[in-house]
């Protein structure tokens, strides 16, 4: 559904730090559903663990934000700008239970609990091969700067 030229379109991030791979459902103002293909060249597990690659659960936690920042960015159709940042606003309710290693295929489900106040909530999982490898509730929203 969005191939990774589109996925920059809606998103700021770049290599190394773009954690999304492709898009494959999306119900606006609802759900995404994406993923991230988890290969050894990822810069962190040079250090994240030379003996046994894992990948950061906080890096977990930023590809799903970078979802529901998609999810987000189609759903008010708008691209961000260079003075837009979509920030962390809070993480709920974090989970980690399995680790997300290399030749892992992190599959990312994003859906909208609610949007008030510029503040959006997001339920979102991270799983592997149908097993959760991660869980939160993410607070998300969007400033301008400069």
């Amino acid at each position: 559904m969005m191939d990774i030229n589109e996925i920059m379109a809606h998103l700021p991030h770049r290599y190394p730090f773009l954690l999304v791979d492709r898009v494959v459902e999306m119900e606006l103002g609802k759900s995404i559903h994406a993923y991230k293909n988890v290969t050894i060249n990822e810069p962190f597990f040079v250090g994240h663990f030379p003996h046994h690659p894992v990948m950061p659960g906080v890096l977990i936690m930023e590809a799903l934000a970078q979802a529901a920042g998609i999810l987000s960015f189609k759903s008010m159709d708008e691209k961000p700008s260079p003075d837009t940042v979509f920030y962390f606003a809070g993480i709920d309710e974090a989970r980690f239970k399995r680790p997300v290693e290399p030749g892992d295929q992190l599959i990312l489900e994003i859906t909208i609990d609610r949007v008030r106040g510029g503040i959006w909530k997001f339920n979102a999982v991270a799983s592997v091969d149908g097993e959760v490898a991660a869980e939160a509730q993410l607070m998300c929203t969007m400033r301008h700067v400069g």
